[in-house]
């Protein structure tokens, strides 16, 4: 247990180190070629990204790991230590039948919480690997950007508008990859609070639609709404959320779609105390045997493919957290080449 926890610091420090190599870099371009900045003014920034660095990253490894397995391990050596005192002082009194039942349960209890610690380091180690690979590849973009730059790109105007756009592009990415885990963590602890209110979801879909319907058209997408209840689709939800949701599930079904004739319907009914919300595309559709791991961060049903088409890998966990904390859940069924449809309910107001 001590080698996991050890392990917590040698992640940070890794990537803080890697992060402020990377910022002395692109400090010292903007020195020799745009701005003088004396040299102890960028020792002491990357000192502090470096040290700030060190911990948030220690902090998120902490918080999306190590949490979760010191509960599960103080909980199995809590329950090993309640069990022996219950077996001392029951004493002679306690039947033999009842001391072996008790020790099988209590084997039981053991096997189910271990087999769920080793789990859980599985997905750990999952977790790290692709969260890893997720922030390398724009690392490594930017280092082959600046290197290109010192190189002597500078000297060419179109090379250097060229080369200092992509890199921009690689620290957008992983911006965007550390605001959607934050927000995903946010969910998880409870810490983001929604704003529970009024909403037409007619309206919100119809400005959903109208915002991707140019990202939609460069790809041959026609986007379109049916309201299959008698008027005004009511619910009490966090607006900007649902929002989130909409643009999350009609984005990807955009960035997958594979044919000329590319139909993403977002669709709506009643279901008595609440409204059954559909987003259903005809795309390439999802294999059975991915369906159950399809709301997992960084999974992906083609890595390579999916990458391609960029994206951080976490808005359909994202999805899922919005939805549950709502106290509703999200399902999804897909059939290749015929297309996949996620299905969610809201509340009515």
């Amino acid at each position: 247990m001590a080698n996991l926890f050890h392990e917590t610091r040698s992640i940070a420090l890794i990537t803080s180190a890697g992060n402020t190599v990377l910022l002395a870099i692109l400090l010292f371009i903007v020195r020799w070629f745009f701005v003088p900045i004396e040299a102890w003014i960028i020792i002491v920034i990357c000192t502090l990204v470096f040290f700030s660095g060190y911990f948030f990253f220690k902090y998120a490894v902490d918080e999306f790991i190590y949490k979760k397995i010191k509960l599960i391990y103080k909980t199995i050596h809590s329950f090993r230590s309640v069990k022996g005192s219950e077996t001392t002082s029951s004493g002679k009194s306690e039947s033999l039948d009842s001391v072996n039942q008790a020790v099988i349960d209590w084997g039981a209890r053991q096997k189910m919480e271990i087999d769920e610690l080793k789990k859980l380091a599985a997905y750990r180690r999952e977790f790290l690997g692709n969260i890893s690979h997720e922030l390398k590849t724009p690392i490594f973009n930017i280092q082959g950007y600046v290197l290109t730059l010192l190189d002597g790109g500078l000297e060419d105007v179109t090379i250097n508008r060229n080369y200092l756009m992509r890199t921009e592009q690689s620290v957008n990415r992983m911006i965007a990859i550390v605001k959607d885990l934050e927000e995903i963590s946010k969910l998880e602890s409870g810490e983001l609070k929604l704003n529970l209110q009024r909403v037409d979801l007619t309206e919100l879909a119809r400005e959903v639609v109208d915002f991707l319907e140019m990202k939609a058209r460069k790809v041959n997408v026609v986007l379109s709404i049916e309201n299959k209840t008698d008027g005004q689709v009511l619910v009490r939800a966090d607006k900007e959320r649902i929002r989130q949701v909409l643009i999350n599930l009609i984005e990807n079904a955009i960035k997958y779609a594979d044919k000329e004739d590319n139909r993403i319907v977002v669709k709506f009914f009643d279901m008595d105390e609440n409204y059954l919300i559909e987003i259903k595309d005809n795309g390439p559709g999802i294999a059975e045997e991915n369906l159950t791991r399809i709301f997992e961060r960084f999974y992906r049903t083609d890595k390579g493919r999916s990458r391609d088409k960029g994206g951080t890998g976490l808005g359909l966990a994202i999805v899922k957290h919005i939805i549950e904390a709502h106290d509703k859940t999200i399902t999804v069924r897909s059939k290749v080449h015929q297309g996949t449809t996620f299905s969610f309910t809201l509340a009515k107001k």
